[in-house]
């Protein structure tokens, strides 16, 4: 037996494609993910009668609206293989420029705009240290993370600013005639937008291929510091977008708006199916993984768990979200080597 028929050998010596196909399709990350949203609302509905109702529907949407919107741009850094931890710091940043403006007699529109300078500005800073410096993504993110805290609390102090525009009140409430929060609504539709994005269009390909061989997709003529400059750029953008709407829905801003916010983004991202190491990850993995979060918080608020005992079931779902993913991957390499020697010594 040569060498070229020994490598050969472990492709013909796989289960049929029919049974693996089905398989696949029956573990894939996005099927579990269905099925623990089912779980979710049985144990929420078991839990507090009131949880299968448009109002719990309401307000979920309305208490991680902008955390979903985070996520989104976060998933395509991520899958890039980097990261932007910063965005809870923005999304105060933007709240904290937006409550200083209007309290000194700003006109609430310009205000907002220069809400979304700033956080442009913000995301092209990360992008630049990143891309240009070629600084790793982690340390950039976790700098700019404490230099916009810290510019939040240099900008309104321990102020909190109130008073807003009375129509700015809606935002807080449903659209008209139904149950549905605005800020779950715009995800919905930046979800749309980023899915054909990723999964339809050349640039989406180019992200996939840049997470997966950077080098290979810069050879191949993709400009990987390019698209990685932008995500980072719509990503400082959306952030200061969720401040803004963060902000209204509160009726006030302050410094540590946003505080922490950060880990559920992340973790809302890599259980959705998203590789900490890149090149894999979907949007409808993260849309599903969005209502899981909503759904569990929702039961859990509703039987009066603590924000601080959900940060830690929050934090296990992050841990399971690299550790499952890793895990097989790590047995399918491991079965592949093991006939492949099985067939060597053959």
């Amino acid at each position: 037996m040569t060498t070229l028929e020994a490598n050969a050998l472990p492709e013909l010596v796989e289960e049929p494609r029919t049974l693996q196909s089905s398989l696949r399709a029956a573990v894939r990350w996005e099927t579990g993910l269905v099925v623990l949203f089912v779980v979710s609302l049985i144990y929420g509905w078991s839990v507090t009668p009131y949880f299968l109702n448009m109002e719990t529907f309401f307000f979920a949407g309305l208490n991680f609206g902008e955390v979903a919107i985070m996520a989104l741009p976060m998933t395509l850094i991520i899958i890039t293989g980097e990261i932007d931890l910063s965005v809870a710091s923005m999304l105060g940043l933007s709240a904290s420029t937006l409550g200083y403006l209007f309290t000194h007699g700003w006109n609430i529109w310009l205000a907002m705009g220069v809400c979304l300078l700033v956080g442009i500005a913000g995301g092209a800073l990360n992008g630049v240290l990143v891309t240009r410096l070629g600084l790793p993504s982690i340390a950039v993110t976790i700098g700019t993370l404490t230099l916009y805290r810290g510019l939040a609390l240099i900008v309104l102090g321990s102020n909190t600013a109130v008073g807003f525009p009375a129509w700015t009140n809606k935002l807080s409430l449903p659209i008209g005639g139904t149950h549905v929060a605005y800020d779950f609504a715009i995800f919905v539709v930046l979800a749309v937008i980023f899915g054909v994005a990723l999964h339809m269009t050349p640039l989406g390909r180019s992200i996939y291929a840049i997470g997966l061989q950077p080098e290979t997709a810069y050879f191949s003529g993709i400009r990987v510091k390019r698209i990685k400059f932008l995500l980072y750029v719509v990503s400082g953008f959306l952030c200061a977008f969720a401040g803004i709407l963060y902000t209204f829905q509160q009726a006030s801003s302050a410094s540590d708006t946003g505080l922490g916010l950060e880990l559920n983004v992340v973790a809302i991202a890599l259980f959705g199916g998203v590789s900490i190491f890149g090149g894999r990850g979907t949007i409808i993995g993260v849309v599903l993984s969005v209502a899981v979060f909503a759904s569990l918080q929702s039961s859990l608020t509703g039987i009066n768990v603590s924000a601080q005992a959900q940060s830690i079931v929050t934090g296990c779902l992050l841990l399971l979200s690299v550790l499952i993913p890793n895990g097989i991957e790590m047995t399918a390499r491991a079965r592949a080597r093991l006939r492949h020697r099985a067939v060597q010594e053959a």
